[in-house]
């Protein structure tokens, strides 16, 4: 059985194909090109702009999660069970857990001239957005653990450090 070649070279020159536009985003030119020479169609402006506004993204991620959060500290009712109890840690422990690597995960997004991409001066606003989106997680973890009743919030909760004066001496005479 003898081999058969597809010549798509001929497609070219052929004049039913000859008149089609070329696709959105293709050029000739880039066609040509070698591959290992091929620029990046995103210029560095733009790409610059691209990493900013990933960066925005990931500073109100965090915000993005408290409806479901919420969601789910109300289903999982206001009593001290195993279940509400780990959903509550949870909630408590992401805000510490993001905060400690803060730096690492806004370094990809960092500018093309930063010299150090991990230092806490970069995107700093996305990073103080950030800091306090994870601050209302806090904030709502520790209104459950307020309501739930686990928070010392009242002064019978106090009585044990509470200093007692000495009573006064009654005398029949």
């Amino acid at each position: 059985m003898a081999s058969s070649r597809l010549d798509y070279s001929s497609l070219e020159s052929s004049s039913k194909w000859k008149n089609l536009p070329t696709p959105p985003g293709f050029s000739k030119s880039t066609k040509s090109s070698s591959s290992s020479n091929s620029k990046s169609l995103v210029t560095a402006p733009r790409q610059q702009q691209l990493k900013q506004d990933r960066a925005w993204d990931l500073a109100i991620s965090p915000a993005k999660s408290l409806p479901m959060q919420g969601f789910m500290l109300y289903m999982s009712g206001g009593g001290v069970q195993i279940f509400s109890m780990g959903i509550v840690f949870m909630l408590l422990l992401s805000p510490f857990r993001n905060l400690a690597a803060m730096n690492t995960a806004f370094a990809p997004f960092a500018p093309f001239n930063s010299k150090n991409p991990k230092s806490l001066s970069t995107l700093l606003l996305q990073k103080l957005v950030y800091f306090i989106c994870n601050m209302l997680t806090l904030g709502v973890g520790l209104w459950k653990c307020r309501s739930m009743g686990l928070l010392p919030t009242g002064t019978g909760d106090w009585l044990a450090f509470e200093q007692r004066g000495q009573p006064p001496e009654l005398s029949l005479f």
